[in-house]
């Protein structure tokens, strides 16, 4: 089915229906051609004219093999998605007024996901008026970086969207220079662990006289 809609994509010989073509590879002279020129030329090689931009003006042609033209650009497009990089992201959020056991906490795992190459995405959420302390927000993203340069740099500093200060960190380590594609993020809140009850010390019954 995939390579129905691959043939789909490319008019061939007959089905090319313009005046004039312009003709690049190495098995012609390179030029504008009448399409009965360029179509012969084709025949004449036990070839097919293949229209490989047709927004072109005039429409570029190749005289090639038309299945092995189809085999070739099956192999680039495997190549190229195999090339693509995923890029994961982990959000941690924090409130505006965080205490230093939950912050810590935070921090841990956002020490953990750099060293695993992923990126991080930290954020303040401000709920109601506490919109107000956005500027005590901003101070804590800060501190998150600067307790983190060791693990990943900061790519984008806190900005406020909407109810959120958002400040983004990459990994230091195993980073990809070249500019990576669209991000498929993928969503991880770290919350502060549950405080674990301990059962209440029962006082031993006197012994009734």
């Amino acid at each position: 089915m995939k390579n129905d809609n691959l043939k789909d994509q490319y008019r061939i010989n007959e089905r090319i229906r313009v005046r004039e073509v312009r003709l690049v590879g190495e098995n012609v002279e390179q030029g504008v051609y009448p399409i009965a020129e360029a179509l012969k030329i084709a025949e004449d090689q036990e070839l097919d004219l293949v229209e490989i931009s047709p927004n072109a003006a005039p429409p570029v042609c190749r005289v090639t093999n038309f299945q092995k033209f189809l085999y070739q650009q099956k192999k680039r497009q495997k190549e190229q998605k195999a090339k693509s990089v995923k890029v994961v992201v982990k959000e941690i959020r924090f409130g505006p007024q965080t205490d230093d056991h939950d912050y810590n906490f935070k921090l841990k795992h956002a020490k953990s996901f750099l060293e695993e190459g992923t990126k991080v995405k930290a954020y303040v959420f401000f709920k109601g008026r506490s919109i107000l302390f956005k500027e005590q927000g901003e101070v804590l993203l800060l501190r998150f970086a600067n307790d983190l340069e060791d693990y990943g740099k900061v790519e984008q500093m806190p900005l406020l969207e909407g109810k959120r200060m958002i400040i983004m960190l990459t990994p230091k380590k195993g980073g990809s220079t070249s500019a990576p594609p669209k991000p498929q993020v993928i969503k991880k809140v770290i919350l502060p662990p549950k405080p674990q009850t301990k059962p209440e010390n029962k006082q031993p019954e006197k012994n009734k006289e």
